[in-house]
């Protein structure tokens, strides 16, 4: 299944969060984006995040966070492996 544009809008709001503390939550205002204010809702609502315009992560929400920010490491890394340079994807 790809990312949808609603995926990608999560993935997005999951990367704002400081993951180098737990102190740190977000809030989404009303006048945000459409989009941005949906996918915090819709965070919330797979209980990733305490409330529906932000908050903090959940514990669940915490590794889905931290494995976004692990792709989007890897992702925009300048260094790519050969191997998986090399392989054809259909």
């Amino acid at each position: 299944m790809p990312y949808t544009p609603d995926l990608v809008h999560e993935l997005n709001t999951l990367i704002r969060f400081d993951l180098e503390t737990s102190q740190h939550g977000i809030k989404v205002h009303k006048t945000a984006d459409p989009e941005v204010i949906a996918a915090t809702r819709r965070l919330h609502a797979k209980g990733l995040l305490t409330l529906v315009d932000g908050g903090y992560l959940t514990s669940l929400g915490r590794d889905a966070a931290e494995h976004a920010q692990a792709v989007l490491t890897i992702l925009t890394s300048s260094t790519i492996p050969v191997a998986a340079a090399q392989k054809d994807f259909a």
